[in-house]
């Protein structure tokens, strides 16, 4: 009976194995969150320019909108695009980027949370 050997080995880089045994619907998927990804930009694009132009909108509502959108934009854009390349190719993400990437996007979500509390007091105070 064989012992094996317990010796410390270092992980550098991992692969998530969501559609990994499915190949003929990688270029699907890929097509499908990059017009996904492409509308949720150009949404919330859209709606900061329409704020940022409107002479009208210049409102504490409305400023909390844009802002909103804002950390949409960033939101998604930290994920969606290494997803999408993960699509195209067989790639690894280092322990350290995804660790960046998980961190970004814990940050926006905590910011996100935070103006949406203010965007609820702010129309508390508006009643």
């Amino acid at each position: 009976m064989e012992i094996a050997s317990l010796e410390n080995q270092t992980i550098a880089e991992f692969v998530l194995l969501g559609f990994y045994d499915i190949p003929e619907l990688h270029f699907l998927f890929f097509i499908v969150f990059t017009v996904v990804y492409a509308f949720i930009v150009i949404g919330n694009m859209l709606i900061i320019v329409v704020v940022i132009s409107s002479q009208r909108l210049h409102m504490p509502m409305y400023f909390f909108l844009a802002n909103l959108s804002f950390l949409e934009i960033l939101y998604t854009s930290t994920v969606v695009p290494k997803m999408l390349e993960g699509f195209l190719q067989e790639a690894a993400i280092s322990v350290t980027d995804c660790l960046i990437q998980f961190f970004i996007f814990g940050s926006l979500a905590t910011a996100e949370c935070f103006l949406l509390a203010v965007m609820a007091y702010d129309r508390f105070l508006a009643i």
